[in-house]
């Protein structure tokens, strides 16, 4: 016990928490700039058993903010994570999984883990997440970092969704390999995040679940509220598999030919984002909207859910690989 002899001296940690810690199994979704911090605390402090699942490999321009990666370029990130949490922790059991998360996997991940981490460079991937912990009763630590700053927070487990502190899409679709961040923004904030999943899973009050912390460096402010009685959205468009497609929806693909040459489905509609008023499923279809990211998905929904009473899916479809390591 000399290696977590720091930790248990700790009035909320103790002995009970420590056991709490080996006996739990986390979902960490990506392992970029947020998981390569929240993981190696994690797995630093004794959490028995962590899933790691990112589809990345590493690259030189994401060394400055994912030091952790620098004898791997090339590699999965989710390989080269995993191995450097056998070494820094033997008492962690730990699976990485080279792949997106989707609403195809996601279930099965999210069922099996005690608490899920948020890492994920997709908004698509954060709702979905979302979505399955709140129907599950699972706690989420959900966070986003661009720029100079960022956010964390506590979700489900009995707190409000993301959906109900974030109930509208974000405006653009911009990430830290589109519109830049600075490496030190995302250590404090995937570090919070271990430090909110440890400070739930060991039961130290108050709870991390309904508390949101905002980091802003340009300002040098840090600031946090609770959303406990924040109330869950009337309106949300889930995401779905391709596999959860029925024969009777009506499915548009917001791609051009050039982007998606062979569609979601083959005999998908194919509507450019500007023309989805032109849309005309019958009142008993379901609409399913399918994009890369979902962004374009969602702002489709929301055109189209004012003229139409139609149940509405969504479908974010970028390439998929899957290996475990």
């Amino acid at each position: 016990m000399s290696r977590y002899a720091r930790q248990t001296l700790l009035p909320g940690i103790g002995a009970g928490g420590q056991a709490a810690f080996a006996q739990a199994h986390l979902l960490v979704v990506g392992a970029g700039g947020l998981g390569v911090p929240a993981l190696q605390y994690l797995a630093g402090a004794g959490v028995g058993r962590i899933t790691v699942i990112d589809p990345d490999r590493a690259e030189e321009s994401n060394l400055h903010r994912q030091p952790l990666y620098a004898g791997g370029i090339g590699a999965p990130k989710a390989a080269l994570v995993a191995n450097a949490l056998r070494l820094l922790n033997p008492d962690c059991q730990v699976t990485a999984l080279v792949a997106h998360c989707d609403p195809e996997n996601a279930p099965d991940l999210v069922a099996e883990a005690d608490l899920i981490l948020d890492c994920a460079d997709s908004f698509a991937a954060s709702y979905l997440l979302s979505d399955l912990c709140h129907r599950a009763g699972k706690p989420l630590i959900s966070a986003s970092a661009l720029g100079f700053s960022g956010y964390v927070g506590g979700f489900c487990g009995g707190a409000p969704s993301l959906r109900a502190v974030f109930p509208d899409l974000p405006e653009t679709l911009a990430t830290c390999a589109s519109a830049g961040v600075l490496g030190p923004v995302v250590g404090m904030l995937g570090t919070l995040m271990a430090q909110m999943a440890l400070a739930h899973l060991a039961g130290i009050t108050p709870s991390p679940l309904g508390q949101l912390i905002r980091f802003d460096m340009a300002g040098w402010r840090f600031s946090s509220f609770r959303f406990d009685t924040a109330p869950e959205p009337e309106t949300a468009f889930p995401f779905i598999a391709r596999a959860a497609i029925r024969p009777g929806d009506y499915v548009i693909d917001l791609r051009d030919r050039a982007e998606a040459p062979l569609g979601v489905t083959p005999d998908a509609h194919r509507f450019a984002p500007d023309q989805i008023t032109g849309a005309r499923p019958a009142p008993d279809e379901r609409i399913v909207l399918a994009c890369r990211s979902g962004l374009r998905a969602w702002r489709a929904a929301a055109q189209l859910h004012p003229n139409f009473p139609n149940e509405i899916a969504l479908i974010a479809d970028p390439p998929q690989t899957e290996t475990e390591i």
